[in-house]
């Protein structure tokens, strides 16, 4: 139940993150929607998809559609109270990453799979979806820029299983992983930290 909770509160965030792109474009409803789908979903359907496990989540529970449509009407509704696009949108694109890195190495754990390839896992259901939305948005997505995005992701993954290793109760260990992912991450916007840029020299 508590992985169910985590998945949906992932949901619900990126929904809004994907909103906010899209009316950022100033897409109409239908655009809209769409891209509050893919944003939401995209990167745990291409989980779902490398470990085999189809029908893919949200085709099989419908309450992930529910929760995309209800968070797409909310955004719409208070878009206003929204002005601040941008930092609204690093804002639930940061939850994001964070509660579906756990989600995706949860999945991959209970295939069996690795360790590292279920911080891979993580790391695809975290981000993907984000990719998705901004190639559909006509942007460079922002795993591929020098942010620090995935890394947050890999360093919540490797954060997951040291605590693994304790005595923590499972739960615990989902939220302080989830936490170091968004953590990570606004501190490294806080301080304009980045990764090595490759064209410094390059005129």
């Amino acid at each position: 139940m508590f992985f169910q909770i985590i998945e949906i509160l992932g949901t619900f965030a990126f929904s809004i993150s994907g909103v906010l792109v899209a009316l950022e474009k100033r897409m109409d409803a239908f655009g809209v929607l769409i891209i509050a789908f893919v944003t939401s979903v995209g990167g745990g359907t291409l989980r779902d998809v490398l470990i085999g496990q189809t029908p893919v989540t949200w085709m099989e529970n419908m309450i992930y559609v529910y929760v995309i449509i209800v968070a797409t009407i909310f955004s719409i509704i208070f878009r206003k109270r929204l002005n601040y696009l941008r930092t609204s949108l690093f804002l639930f694109d940061t939850i994001g990453i964070g509660l579906y890195t756990v989600v995706g190495i949860e999945k991959g754990l209970f295939m069996g799979l690795h360790p590292i390839i279920c911080i891979a896992l993580g790391t695809i259901t975290a981000c993907f979806g984000g990719v998705i939305r901004d190639i559909l948005c006509n942007e460079i997505p922002v795993i591929f820029r020098k942010e620090v995005y995935a890394t947050a992701c890999i360093l919540g993954g490797f954060t997951y299983f040291l605590l693994r290793k304790l005595p923590i109760d499972n739960n615990i260990v989902f939220i302080i992983s989830g936490l170091v992912v968004i953590i990570v991450r606004l501190i490294a916007v806080k301080f304009k930290i980045s990764l090595p840029s490759l064209y410094k020299n390059v005129v």
